[in-house]
């Protein structure tokens, strides 16, 4: 699994995922993408274009980060998964809980909304 960062602006950070986010790749980067994601009150973007399996474990990493983010009155958001990621979090209700959008453009006026 893979994880690079891009800050956007002083408000709003971009993780780019990439590889499988089973067990395996959640372990890997679950310390990194949690201390990224929930630990300061900055909008996160989750490009998810690059990950092409996701597991319950992935799943899980994704909602509690987004809970912590929630807690410090910010925003996670996903967006770019491609069709078999995105039809793992709408069946698991996943997409009900936690935004997600197409591209980064929407997402990033999906934050601003």
């Amino acid at each position: 699994m893979n994880l690079v960062v891009d800050e956007l602006n002083p408000n709003t950070r971009c993780v780019r995922l990439s590889g499988r986010l089973d067990l395996k790749g959640s372990g890997e980067i679950d310390l990194r993408f949690t201390s990224l994601t929930a630990t300061d009150a900055k909008d996160i973007l989750v490009d998810m274009s690059g990950v092409d399996f996701l597991a319950s474990i992935g799943m899980r990493m994704l909602l509690t980060c987004a809970k912590a983010k929630s807690a410090r009155g910010a925003q996670m958001v996903l967006f770019g998964m491609q069709p078999m990621v995105k039809e793992a979090l709408d069946t698991a209700g996943i997409s009900s809980l936690m935004p997600t959008f197409a591209d980064e453009g929407s997402a990033l006026e999906g934050l601003k909304a």
